[in-house]
């Protein structure tokens, strides 16, 4: 007999299984890798929790069934992915794959373009400083003037010193920011605007290299711009805290050091947030030999501190509202008088035990307050970001021994500028051939900048400027592959200058060098337009060509030329500013594992700015011959796999001055610049090794090549800014060991071999006071806990 289930009952039992089996969970399970193996300690992120896999990148995770699933996969090193799952009502196996984050530059997004791009779309030089290797460099010294020197080609060498003197971009001035905040004045350029920040709470570092218009007044170089910390976590609460010790291997006593910072992050809500603190304190420099470095700047006997809070507020999915504070100081406490060292002979500057005169070196305080909107599809599918910021920072120099009115002196650089910005972006067309765009604005800059005394006598009077710059962009990308951009800036210049009294400058036996006498002042007025254009080719990873033209703006650094006036106006003083042509032609090449790119580029200007040391007078004075700058960058890497990847580049860069002023650089009259203005050749390197997974060892090379342009004058020494540079080799050693998923510890070892070397800026700057060996080899040890 045959048995007959009833039709309805077969479907109320699938019904009620079917509510069953929604209401109960379902495990996955599954492991995420590399192109090699396991990634160690993934996280998988999933709407209601947050998961870990292990050391070799297994996991298991229980889901609600039935519901569609978006999962966030992330690991240290690696590009994070983002999953969308169907909805699931059975135990499932699943492997993932992560790309390193090396192998995907395409993934990174540049901001110091005015909006997030790719490198890829950029028609120009660029060169990113991740956070890894900010990480690894932080290992081995927190410096950032030696970090961009050992990570950035055509970036000059470091001076292991509190003032940036020498270091600059491609031998031009550069603006160096803070997320798209100015950190530099051009009135008086200091030259110490690179320690504005604390490397540990950067995301990464964009420099943009040539003459650039993007920011307007002051990037005839290109530009620098410190991207601050944003929350890598869903969890509304996580944190992290770093110890490090550090000093001198070749002479420990005395030179031992500390470093604490503690940051905590996270997500509630709409609202996201990053707040981190960090204390520092260095002993003595040792050089090779294990005597102190000259305390002229030194990075020695300094104490550092950076406060630092972001706040984002989303209310909804194309809005954002973030306000940023960020707090630094680092003042050389020194224990050491100066013993001036000897060019002509070879007798290094160095320290003897004793109180110095004046108040501490260096920056003591550097404010700045930054808040920002954006919103997209404010109209016709127009974005918006408008700024406002203040920053307001006191850098305090050394005591000049008997050279104001035959008595000592100590200056303060004092800078405070605030400013608006509005920049808007309009889609034009959007079809499968052509997508056009157009980004329009305008900036508003008031910067007060003065250079007094710390008794208050007035050295350089302050120098009130407004900056309103408005431009326009358009951006074109056809078929895909061929970007053209070309863009409009015209920058508005007013610098209000109050009447003043010069102080009466003498040499080292007394004598009047300059007299004092009164200036009458008034407002100097600068309208200049500045235009730029590119194209690239993208249609082939083997082979991405780029041509570009762009023209750069920045005034002259009008304090100099202030106290040091030989006239009783400011009309009479030449303080025209500089434009920049800056023409460059590049490319990049990508094979498989293999990474390469070149540029070569030349800037000129009919007006210059070298500082050139006059040996009579012992003041420094500005040259405005016309000027002409050219060289090339190389750079290169490869990913030989998970555990080994090696990279290096090259940097030229050369430059004349046609004094004569007939067109011509090449006449016996025309000079080359000097080394304050042109590095010598560096050539850098690394080779990265994990021989397992939790373990990673980098090894940097930074060669600095020898540069000889000019002849010794009639004393038979080089005159300032002439000296010739000799060539000299640095290796520094990171190590680290993720001890588990939370820990980690590091090793850096600076100047690995103890290499005995004077740095570029003591041979070519050519001062008593500045004749400093560089630092001998040195220990930073750290441990890192996150939770």
């Amino acid at each position: 007999m045959k048995s007959h289930v009833p039709l309805h009952f077969i479907t109320t039992c699938f019904l009620l299984l079917s509510c069953f089996a929604s209401a109960q969970n379902v495990k996955i399970q599954g492991s995420v890798r590399d192109s090699v193996s396991g990634v160690a300690y993934p996280t998988i992120k999933l709407k209601t929790a947050q998961i870990s896999g292990d050391a070799k990148g297994r996991f298991t995770a229980f889901v609600p069934a039935g519901q569609q699933l978006t999962i966030e996969i992330s690991a240290v090193g690696y590009q994070p992915i983002l999953i969308s799952l169907p909805a699931l009502t059975r135990d499932t196996a699943i492997n993932w794959r992560l790309l390193q984050a090396s192998q995907a530059l395409g993934e990174v997004l540049i901001s110091a373009t005015r909006r997030p791009e790719s490198p890829r779309n950029i028609v120009s030089a660029v060169s990113i400083v991740s956070k890894k290797k900010l990480d690894n460099e932080i290992a081995v010294n927190p410096d950032l003037t030696s970090i961009l020197a050992n990570e950035v080609p055509g970036f000059a060498p470091t001076a292991q010193s509190g003032s940036n003197v020498g270091q600059n971009l491609r031998g031009r001035p550069m603006l160096v920011m803070i997320d798209g905040v100015s950190q530099s004045s051009p009135l008086r350029n200091a030259e110490v605007d690179l320690r504005s920040i604390d490397p540990s709470v950067l995301q990464q570092i964009e420099v943009v290299k040539g003459a650039t218009a993007i920011y307007g007044n002051g990037a005839a170089g290109g530009l620098v711009n410190y991207v601050t910390l944003v929350p890598d976590t869903s969890e509304k609460f996580a944190g992290k805290t770093d110890v490090y010790l550090n000093g001198s291997l070749v002479k420990v006593r005395n030179s031992v050091g500390g470093r604490v910072s503690q940051m905590f992050y996270g997500k509630a809500g709409k609202f996201d947030y990053v707040a981190s603190g960090m204390a520092e304190e260095t002993g003595e420099y040792k050089d090779a030999r294990g005597d102190v470095v000259g305390p002229n700047y030194s990075l020695g006997e300094t104490n550092t501190y950076n406060a630092f809070a972001k706040l984002g507020y989303q209310p909804t999915r194309n809005q954002r509202l973030q306000l940023v504070y960020n707090y630094y100081s680092s003042l050389q406490n020194s224990n050491f008088t100066l013993v001036n060292g000897n060019p002509a002979t070879g007798q290094k500057a160095t320290g003897v035990l004793g109180k110095p005169a004046g108040i501490p070196t260096g920056a003591a305080y550097n404010h700045n307050l930054h808040l920002s909107y954006k919103v997209d599809n404010l109209f016709a599918h127009t974005s918006l970001n408008a700024d406002a910021y203040y920053e307001k920072r006191q850098d305090v120099f050394y005591v000049s021994l008997g050279r104001f009115d035959g008595g000592d002196g100590q200056s303060l650089a004092h800078n405070d500028k605030k400013g608006i910005r509005l920049f808007l972006q309009t889609p034009l067309v959007s079809r499968p051939l052509l997508n056009a765009n157009l980004s329009y604005g305008i900036d508003l800059l008031k910067d007060k900048t003065s250079q007094p005394l710390v008794d208050g006598r007035v050295w350089v009077p302050t120098m009130d400027m407004t900056n309103l710059a408005p431009f326009t962009q358009a951006d074109l990308m056809i078929i895909r592959d061929l970007v053209f951009k070309t863009g409009f800036r015209y920058e508005r210049v007013n610098i209000d200058v109050d009447n003043y009294r010069t102080l009466r400058i003498t040499n080292a036996s007394g004598a009047t060098v300059t007299p004092s006498f009164d200036v009458t002042g008034g407002v100097l007025k600068y309208n200049t337009a500045l235009f730029n254009a590119g194209l690239k080719y993208n249609r082939f990873e083997l082979f991405s060509p780029y041509v570009s033209f762009s023209q750069g703006f920045s005034v002259m650094d009008i304090g100099l030329a202030l106290r040091d006036a030989r006239v009783n106006s400011i009309n009479k003083i030449n303080t025209d500013a500089v434009k920049v042509n800056n023409y460059e032609a590049g490319f990049e090449s990508r094979y498989q594992n293999l990474a390469f790119s070149a540029s070569a580029y030349q800037s000129t200007s009919k007006l210059g700015i070298e500082v050139l040391y006059d040996p009579a007078t012992g003041l420094f004075n500005t040259a405005r011959s016309p000027e002409k700058i050219y060289g090339f960058e190389l750079a290169a890497s490869y990913i030989f796999s998970r555990r080994l990847t090696v990279g290096g580049s090259y940097s030229y860069t050369d430059g004349k001055r046609d004094v004569n002023q007939n067109g011509k650089y090449d006449d016996p009259q025309d000079a080359y610049l000097n080394g304050r203005r042109i590095s010598a050749p560096k050539i850098t390197g690394n080779v990265t090794y994990s021989p397992i997974r939790v373990v990673d060892i980098t090894l940097n090379y930074t060669g600095i090549g020898n540069r000889n342009r000019f002849a010794k004058n009639a004393a038979g020494i080089y005159n300032g800014n002439e000296g010739a540079v000799k060539a000299y080799n640095l290796f520094n050693l990171a190590a680290g060991y993720k001890v588990n998923k939370n820990t980690r510890l590091s090793l850096g070892i600076e100047n690995l071999f103890n290499e005995d070397y004077f740095p570029a800026r003591a041979q070519w700057f050519m001062q008593p006071g500045f004749y400093s060996k560089g630092r001998g080899t040195a220990f930073n040890f750290g441990i890192s806990v996150g939770y």
